[in-house]
């Protein structure tokens, strides 16, 4: 009975104790490390705030709708519950911005996505405009020690199979600007380094031309009033219009660039 009683009174101390301090702060998640638990829906959110938002720029509640194929509405309530477990920034009328934690989530969910389109490809044979939508399911399913292996399986890729520069296990990744093919002056030689990877026709088309992340490719002319580019790829002289033209981004130099004004012409 004693030892009962003395628990008692040292779990009543205890709550004295706790009683005293009622501004004492709640436990929660240090605010720059990613959640434990993220859902997938969040991290569809989080990952497409990047990619919108690459350069740090806010994103807009409607681009993030259309980019995700969901109503405005159910875009700006996960906002706000993001936002409230401290991984975005969302200001009404201003756009989401990534905090630091919701920034490592983001490049967690683009690792394992690129890591598995690139496995898909190396290790069994996928053809590239079959590799997204397989990631896209997967990515929300492997572990961390599952991705980490399938790169060291296929010779750690610093890339995925589009050309998109694969997030390391520390969150580090080289995503600068690149410039699109349809910004290159004429006379121009280019290497492509990077083709957007979310519509399986267009890839299966760049690849028919051979704008493949690598090719070289020399921009021969630039017909007048937005018309399409003619280039050559390799031996082989192709036309090219301009919104295809925009989906591939290539390394030029800053030079040889040509001005928005001279694009629409």
């Amino acid at each position: 009975m004693r030892s009962v009683s003395a628990a008692r009174s040292r779990h009543g101390a205890t709550a004295r104790v706790e009683a005293q301090h009622p501004h004492a702060p709640p436990r929660r998640k240090v605010p720059d490390e990613p959640a434990d638990e993220i859902t997938p829906p969040a991290e569809d959110y989080l990952k497409a705030v990047y990619e919108i938002g690459r350069a740090g720029n806010a994103v807009a509640t409607t681009d993030l709708a259309h980019h995700l194929g969901l109503a405005a509405g159910s875009v700006s309530g996960m906002a706000r519950r993001l936002a409230d477990a401290g991984l975005v920034t969302h200001e009404p009328y201003y756009g989401v911005r990534l905090t630091l934690a919701g920034r490592r989530a983001a490049l967690r969910t683009l690792r394992r996505h690129r890591v598995i389109e690139a496995y898909l490809v190396h290790a069994l044979g996928y053809p590239w405009d079959e590799v997204h939508p397989e990631a896209e399911r997967l990515e929300h399913s492997a572990s961390d020690k599952l991705v980490d292996r399938m790169a060291a399986a296929i010779g750690e890729p610093t890339t995925d199979p589009h050309g998109a520069p694969i997030p390391t296990r520390d969150g580090v990744v080289d995503d600068a600007p690149c410039p699109s093919l349809a910004s290159v002056d004429a006379g121009t030689a280019v290497t492509v380094l990077r083709v957007s990877d979310e519509d399986p026709e267009l890839l299966r088309h760049l690849a028919d031309m051979g704008l493949v992340p690598g090719a070289s490719v020399t921009v021969r002319e630039r017909a007048p009033f937005a018309g399409p580019l003619v280039i050559d790829v390799g031996r082989a002289r192709e036309h090219i219009g301009l919104p295809l033209a925009e989906q591939v981004l290539v390394a030029a130099p800053d030079d040889h660039l040509a001005s928005r004004a001279r694009r629409t012409k």
